[in-house]
């Protein structure tokens, strides 16, 4: 059986302690490829390739039977706080 979109959140909340995160199976249930997006403050000061690899470093187990993982947003908690009221004063407009 393949990874479940509740493993990757276990591995990820464990070892990323995130303040948000969101795990979605895009392989239709089969465990092959995930959508994540995750808000840490363990990204502060790091650059976007260093984040990414840190998601991919918590998920190492897990990459040896998951095909693709996409990383929609790894932000620190001031960012994605900055990101969700730039969308809403957007969507207000």
């Amino acid at each position: 059986m393949g990874v479940t979109k509740e493993v990757v959140e276990s591995s990820l909340t464990s070892k990323l302690n995130p303040a948000h995160l969101e795990v979605i199976d895009t392989s239709g249930g089969c465990g092959a490829s995930f959508a994540v997006e995750i808000v840490s403050e363990q990204f502060a000061g790091k650059r976007l390739l260093e984040r990414h690899r840190m998601v991919n470093t918590a998920l190492t187990e897990e990459m040896k039977e998951i095909h693709a993982l996409s990383i929609t947003k790894a932000v620190t908690p001031e960012q994605w706080k900055q990101q969700q009221e730039s969308e809403k004063s957007q969507s207000a407009a």
